[in-house]
């Protein structure tokens, strides 16, 4: 049998907004049915009776015990005191429960048929107010906890995903966030305008993707500065790319290099990806790092789209309609316009943190030398895609007096 501790609020405050929903759930995988607050549990595996390709509903959960608690009880930390709350004495007859200022607490039950099938919830809970929080904690049969916060309704929530489930849900995110992220696309923009041939583009964004892929996955391990400026400052540079970017088209500089000039924009880009994925990386289960390489995969899955799609239409542009060079000063004077308003609003967001300097002590030196491993794995790499780099083009100069020679 699966038990779930749901508690949500008696009202809203004086704001509008709903207080957030709070449910601990406990059990060895029930395979369950929709709840009175708007949960949906379903289990999932071959051969349940009562199945549907492979994900069962089973009957309405059994309503246990219901209890009144004041907003100032701390009980649902953990769903040992949760349960023990809920199923203990109620409050005294003589306590004053003043309006919006109580919670009701519900314990439900649910059948479990299998012990083998993983759980998931779909949660109902965001049309109970403006803006619904809802935080859930699963104990699985290990005694393993889970701890999850999300706004609104953000779909099915596996509690334990496989790896390739996680993978899926994360693929998704890459591609929509790449494709939403009007900064990166701006960014992306300013690569293309003068070079327009796949070919050409294969360094740059390689380079670009090899870049942001490894500041991303640094900071999901914590490798990253946690200070509250450290967003701001990443927003306020990802700005400066796009307009240097866009400024490098205008004067004409030598994109030869551009796929070095890439790779250091897209460390600042990759961190960008990261403070998307904070309060995503809760539904990667215990597949942390198949997750972020599979929203990579994303993010690259929507560039080629954006490639596909922006490569023919500048072609045409610059062919029917505006010189070449004429049309590339004026789009990258618009994204540099663009790019520098931008930096200067964020730029003064900025500017009302303090920074501090971090205390020395083990746990900086430990950051430091985890990050000087990475910035010599980075030179080594820079230098080999150099090595390479000028190894054809010396390559590429040797074949025509090869052939004048033979003539």
């Amino acid at each position: 049998m699966g038990c779930c501790c749901s508690r949500h609020p008696g009202g809203r405050d004086g704001s509008g907004l709903s207080q957030a929903g709070r449910t601990a759930v406990a059990s060895d995988r029930p395979c369950a049915a929709e709840s009175h607050d708007g949960h949906r549990f379903s289990e999932a595996g071959p051969g349940l009776p009562g199945s549907r390709a492979g994900r069962c509903f089973a009957s309405a959960p059994k309503l246990v015990q219901t209890r009144v608690s004041l907003q100032s009880d701390k009980s649902f930390v953990s769903y040992e005191e949760a349960l023990a709350h809920v199923t203990g004495a109620p409050l005294p007859d003589e306590t004053e429960l003043f309006w919006d200022q109580g919670m009701l607490d519900v314990l439900f039950e649910y059948p479990i048929l299998s012990d083998r099938s993983p759980l998931s919830i779909r949660s109902g809970l965001a049309r109970l107010g403006i803006r619904v929080v809802t935080v859930l904690r699963f104990v699985a049969p290990g005694g393993v906890i889970r701890a999850f916060e999300f706004v609104g309704d953000p779909g099915l929530i596996r509690l334990d995903p496989r790896w390739h489930q996680a993978a899926l849900r994360f693929v998704e995110l890459g591609f929509l966030h790449i494709l939403e992220g009007t900064d990166h696309l701006l960014f992306l923009f300013c690569l293309v305008i003068p070079l327009r041939r796949f070919g050409a583009l294969i360094a740059v964004i390689t380079s670009f993707t090899v870049a942001h892929s490894i500041t991303l996955i640094a900071s999901a391990y914590s490798l990253g500065p946690d200070g509250l400026w450290f967003p701001p400052l990443i927003e306020t540079l990802i700005a400066t790319s796009i307009v240097y970017m866009a400024l490098e088209n205008i004067v004409g500089s030598n994109i030869r290099r551009r796929w070095l000039i890439t790779f250091g924009f897209g460390l600042f880009h990759g961190f960008g990806f990261s403070f998307a994925l904070q309060q995503t990386l809760q539904f990667a289960g215990s597949h942390l790092l198949a997750s972020l390489l599979s929203f990579n995969l994303g993010v690259e899955l929507g560039q080629i789209l954006v490639l596909v799609v922006l490569i023919p239409a500048l072609e045409i542009l610059f062919r029917f309609a505006v010189a070449e060079r004429m049309g590339t000063i004026i789009l990258s004077a618009i994204v540099a316009h663009t790019g520098w308003h931008w930096m200067i609003e964020r730029g003064e967001r900025l500017g009302q943190f303090q920074f501090q300097w971090p205390a020395l002590n083990a746990a900086l030196l430990a950051t430091l030398m985890r990050w000087l491993m990475v910035v010599v794995i980075l030179a080594g790499l820079v230098w080999l895609l150099s090595a390479v780099r000028i190894q054809r083009v010396r390559a590429g100069t040797k074949i025509p007096f090869q052939k004048k020679e033979e003539m």
